[in-house]
């Protein structure tokens, strides 16, 4: 797409300075081509096959700690500063930049895959005599941000649906110019197409177009109803043209996508100032050292001075070994951290790509990790902001109960077979079969209730058989109730701007259609007045139920009070409610009425005003019928996961484009709002409701807050800083503050770049880590801006899902995603840092030590290879383990108690008190390490009466006393112990005797004597028992503490974990003894009625009354086209979905160890 793009005239070129308009003509290349437009390729990898190697290896020697070993490499290359071989520091550091650089280019791989795939979708456009325009067919996805030229359809009507842009997936009508429509598909005049296009510069507002086509002389007005923007689909409309208006990075839809950030851990952050305070520390170390060689080479040096070629030179000496130091020392800075954490965290990543628990097996979709470095961030969030629509429900309305001359039906008792009517759509579900009795009994309230369910909308019917039918409504609530009466006998089958013809009862039915009184947000309401066949005028309404009751006849209050109550029992089951009502009309004052219908809908001045009063005049006097209850069902398990989430501290709020009703239904059914809360705050657009409702909050114990954005930012506004007052520079503390004592937080009618600015809000101000989750383009921006960004992979395209860092299908996998592998990521990363820095401080203390026994020379304590294969083999694998497999408690546990979750929203298991208590342990440690050794072997001999008081025995016992110290602490700190475990643990014991055994052989020191100088010490060491009472002592007096340590704060201040270790050992106890636990109490849920109900959630813009009255959407027979390349659906999975279920108390886990 992006190369055929190229062809049209719209080339890739820099920009020398901000556009300010774009000009473009049809069918003129070189003119489009001097602009140097973009084209419409996007990229988003980072190398190609030249740049990887020069660019990958600047990249990695921008970490400090690369850039610090490459440092000492060069160090080493000086003979009078070394004082270790080159391979101890080449070695780890090619290992680690081979891995890293694995790592980086598979990922850029699978960016360079992404791009391909994007970038190469079809579709086809018409090269010859220069033709610059794009044909798109039905169902198409579109590629670039087009103006409208002609389309299949009546008065060159498109329908498209915008899911990819807003999450709505109800269609959207966009019209082309008459001037263009002539165009039809005639290749003869798109050839001499030769308009010339002037508008705005690229933008990210997807509600506002503005410039002009320029065309044979005559000049006109272009706004949004004549643009299809990238990420549209086409419905309904075999074919239409369109003329690239902008293309790749210049789309609205692009323009949306918020900046790209590269996102670090708050772990990674505390590790690079932990890296720099440890340089700071090694700096402090090395002058030590040196000013004691100095001082040593003052006192002690002049007495050798004879037997140097050079003398004595103190401030010099101490210079180098400064420098020496600096080497000897560098495992303080260990180079392998960074790689361990790599592979730790991909191994986590690989956890969550394998859950079994977390794939959804309808639509075929594991849960996916799309980025590796964010995983123990996962067990830190805190606040979790979450979009509605398509998130949290399914975005499919189902007609579950009604109320209809005061009886109310729908109870879940039986389903009702609907196989005698033939028009049925077989998806339907309803469960009460006394509605049907009713029906076709001939019930003349209950009929007369489903003739208005099919008459009273703006849905639009597609047959594509005889007897298929396909409604496509404005709004999914309107597809619910005209398929609910279809089901029940009143089939909606066709319309035209005077008729409407239902299906009633088997029978053809047309009605004339006077008029339609439309939807808006004002009037909450549409009406429709029909003639039936046998001359009777009749109006019908729906509505949300206090703008209905106003307006009903003083003879229905009983029948009211009746179906109020109904109203309140359907609400607290958090149904969206709706009241229908009728009223019969005189032919004469119709003809009247529509006298000044006529003269108000031509006036110039005040016509929506008058228009209104009309509406107003005749919607009086109304017979109440009932009332509908329609379901936006929930995703299965949305209340069970905001529970636990909230049980594990975690704040949720709520950012949707949804209208405030619906979002508080929704707030109801999935238990973010509950009826105990006190009051339910709503902040209006005056400045003066801040400072009121800032006094009550005190007062309150419960708090619900929602922020409606005002009416006149229902569409975004070209300034949003200036207009949402609520994010404005001067108001955001007071909005955050305000939000912060809330309970639960509801933000409606906010825009994309508003939810992104919401958690940008919290992110700045409340210093906590953030999860934005969603699966439209509406939310990308908000994903972005989050520290974390959650996918769903659902009917509102694949947008959200390219922009995260995790995507999954279902918002209950959110619960396991943060409760399990995102605390156990967390706990395990902690463990890793604290293990790593304690035997990597151990290791360097004892050098330190050693210093002020061997005159400050900079000579090791160690062997040469034990200090190059110390952190690569004989502790990686172990630590390996621990970080992958290592769990607190088990996942069913895990969901039991979500309060484990609280420690990692402290960063109680790894801080900077953490990392000095570390430390502390360190240098203890290295004390027992270097003096007990050196005590044990101070003049000591063989049981044969000869020394081993040398060097090489020393450096062999204290290395052997260091690992097993360390891999003892190891073992303290596993709390899941695994077969693997076990084997790296011991095998990395049994690897370094045996390494140490063949280099110290009399084969290894013949073969390269310089490189294995310790000929014979390992087998004339360990044959000694002080040599192994000694390891045995060192290690005793090395992990005491510890224990006693632990052992008192299990006993005195247990922690959330140690109680429910503790609680899950008697659990497991109990288990084994068989002995029978009581059940759990069932729960039953009471039945909850509420006043506050939803509105209806019409769609927030104006319906479509005036487009099915003007005929505009009238089917022509299409002029079909060959389709150059053929459309296919995937496959998905046919297994049954995921079944869930809430875990009682003590219901018996799975066993653990």
């Amino acid at each position: 797409m992006g190369s055929l793009l190229s062809q049209l005239g719209l080339e890739c070129g820099g920009k020398d300075v901000r556009e300010k308009e774009r000009h473009l003509r049809a069918n003129d290349r070189e003119l489009n081509l001097s602009y140097k437009y973009a084209d419409n390729a996007i990229k988003t990898s980072k190398y190609n096959i030249f740049t990887f190697l020069p660019l990958n290896l600047f990249e990695q020697f921008q970490r400090l700690a690369n850039a610090y070993f490459l440092f000492l490499l060069c160090l080493q290359s000086i003979p009078e500063v070394s004082s270790l071989p080159w391979y101890t520091t080449v070695v780890p550091l090619v290992l680690v930049l081979s891995m890293t650089m694995a790592k980086d280019s598979s990922d850029d791989m699978n960016r360079h895959r992404c791009d391909k795939q994007v970038n190469n979708r079809k579709v086809e456009i018409l090269i010859g005599g220069d033709l610059s325009l794009i044909l798109l067919y039905l169902s198409l996805l579109l590629q670039a941000d087009l103006l409208l030229l002609s389309s299949s359809e009546p008065l060159n009507l498109v329908y498209i649906e915008t899911a990819e842009l807003d999450g709505e997936t109800n269609l959207k009508v966009k019209q082309a110019l008459t001037v263009t429509g002539k165009l039809e598909d005639s290749i003869e005049k798109l050839a001499n197409f030769n308009g010339e296009v002037r508008c705005e510069p690229p933008n990210n507002r997807l509600d506002k177009f503005t410039g002009t086509l320029t065309l044979n002389g005559e000049t006109y007005s272009l706004d949004n109803e004549r643009i299809l923007l990238r990420g549209c689909t086409l419905r309904n409309t075999q074919w239409c043209f369109g003329l690239v208006v902008f293309g790749g990075p210049d789309t609205k839809l692009m323009q949306n996508c918020g900046r790209t950030t590269f996102k670090r851990t708050s772990i990674d952050r505390l590790m690079n100032v932990l890296v720099l305070n440890i340089f700071g520390f090694l700096m402090i170390m090395c002058l030590i050292l040196a000013i004691g060689n100095g001082i040593w080479e003052y006192q002690e040096g002049s007495k050798f001075a004879a037997f140097l070629p050079k003398g004595v030179n103190a401030p010099f000496s101490a210079f180098l070994t400064f420098w020496s130091y600096v080497i000897i020392l560098n495992t303080v800075v260990p180079i392998s951290l960074y790689i361990s954490v790599e592979i730790i965290r991909l191994g986590n990543s690989f956890y969550i790509n394998w859950d079994r628990k977390m794939y959804y097996p309808k639509s075929d979709t594991p849960a996916e990790a799309r980025t590796t470095t964010l995983n123990e961030e996962l067990g830190q969030i805190k606040y979790i902001f979450s979009d509605k629509t398509g998130t949290l429900t399914q975005n499919i309305m189902t007609f579950n109960k009604c109320s209809i001359n005061g009886k109310s039906y729908g109870e879940p008792w039986q389903k009702v077979d609907f196989s005698w009517n033939n028009l049925a759509d077989p998806k339907f579900c309803f469960h009460d079969n006394s509605l049907v009795e009713e029906v076709r009994e001939g019930n003349p309230e209950v009929q007369a209730f489903f003739r208005l369910l099919a008459l009273c909308h703006t849905v639009m019917p597609e047959e594509k058989k005889e007897g298929e039918l396909y409604y496509q409504a404005q709004s999914p609530d309107e597809g619910a109730l005209v398929t609910a009466a279809r089901n029940f006998g009143f089939v909606f089958r066709s319309r035209t701007p005077e008729r409407i013809t239902v299906v009633e009862m088997g029978e053809l039915v047309t009605y004339e259609l006077l008029a339609v009184l439309d939807f808006n947000n004002v009037r909450k309401r549409m009406s429709v007045i029909v003639r039936s066949p046998e001359g009777k005028l009749t109006l019908y309404c729906k509505g949300a139920d206090t703008i209905i009751f106003e307006r009903l006849n003083p003879s229905c209050s009983n029948l009211t009070e009746v179906t109020t109550e109904h109203l309140n029992e359907f609400a607290g089951e958090g149904l969206r409610t709706l009241a229908l009502a009728y009223k019969d009309i005189d032919p004469e004052y119709m003809e009247d009425w529509k006298l000044r219908h006529h003269e108000a809908n031509t006036a110039m001045d005040e016509r929506e005003e008058k228009l209104d009063a009309l509406y107003e005049e005749i919607e009086k006097g109304l017979q109440l019928l009932g009332s509908t209850a329609v379901e936006d069902k929930l995703q299965d398990g949305v209340p069970q996961t905001i529970e636990q989430l909230s049980k594990a501290d975690i704040k949720i709020w709520v950012l949707t484009g949804d209208k405030q009703e619906t979002a508080e239904n929704i707030g109801y059914s999935c238990n973010m709002l509950r009826d105990e809360m006190n009051e339910v705050f709503i902040v209006l657009k005056h400045h003066s409701t801040w400072n009121s409702i800032s006094l009550v909050f005190h007062e309150q114990s419960f708090i619900t807050f929602l922020l409606p954005i005002p009416p006149h930012l229902t569409l975004p506004p070209p300034s949003l800083s200036t207009q949402a007052f609520a994010l404005e520079k001067d108001m955001e503390m007071e909005l955050l503050r305000t939000a912060c004592m809330c309970q639960t937080v509801i933000c409606c009618r906010v825009t994309p770049l508003q939810k992104a600015q919401v958690v940008e809000l919290v992110k700045k101000y409340k210093q906590a880590v953030t999860l934005a989750v969603g699966d439209g383009a509406n939310d990308v921006s908000m994903i972005k801006a989050a520290h974390i960004g959650v996918g769903i992979s659902g009917q509102e395209g694949m947008q959200a899902v390219l922009s995260s860092d995790y995507s999954f299908a279902q918002f209950r996998y959110l619960q396991r995603l943060l409760l399990v592998h995102g605390r156990w990521s967390y706990l395990r990363m902690c463990k890793f840092l604290r293990y790593f820095f304690y035997k990597n401080f151990t290791f360097t203390f004892v050098h330190f030590w050693y210093g002020f026994f061997c005159g400050f020379s900079a000579q090791t304590v160690y062997d040469e290879w034990f200090i190059t294969l110390y952190n690569l083999v004989y502790t990686a694998l172990p630590v390996l383990s621990l970080s992958l497999l290592d769990q607190d408690v088990n996942d069913w546990w895990s969901f039991q108690y979500p309060q484990l979750y609280t420690p990692g929203q402290l960063n109680q298991y790894f801080s900077k008190r953490a990392f000095v208590y570390t430390v502390l342990h360190s240098g203890y440690s290295s004390l027992v390490l270097f003096f007990i050794p050196w005590a044990a072997m101070y003049d000591t001999v063989r049981d044969d009466g000869k020394e081993i008081v040398d060097y090489q025995s020393f450096a062999l016992l204290a290395q052997t006393c260091l690992l097993i110290a360390v891999s003892i602490q190891l073992g303290l700190d596993t709390h899941y112990w695994t077969a693997v475990n076990q084997f790296f643990l011991w095998g990395s014991l049994s690897v370094y005797f045996a390494v140490i055994f063949t280099m110290y052989s009399n084969g290894m020191f013949l073969t390269l004597i310089s490189s294995f100088p310790f000929i014979g010490t390992a087998r004339n060491s360990l044959n000694q028992p002080n040599v192994w009472l000694t390891m045995l002592l060192t290690s005793i007096l090395c992990v005491l503490p510890v224990v006693a340590y632990r052992f008192l704060r299990i006993l005195l201040w247990p922690t959330i974990n140690d109680k429910v270790r503790g609680r899950g050992s008697t659990h497991l106890s109990l288990v084994r003894q068989d002995k029978v636990l009581p059940p759990a109490p069932r729960r039953v849920q009471a039945r909850r009625t509420s006043t506050r109900r939803s509105g209806y959630a019409f769609s927030h813009a104006q319906g479509y009354g005036d487009l099915v009255t003007s005929g505009k959407f009238l089917r022509r027979t299409p002029k079909s086209r060959p389709a150059l390349f053929s459309q296919t659906d995937s496959p998905l999975a046919q297994t049954q979905p995921q079944s869930y279920r809430t875990i009682s108390e003590w219901e018996e886990p799975p066993l653990s160890p």
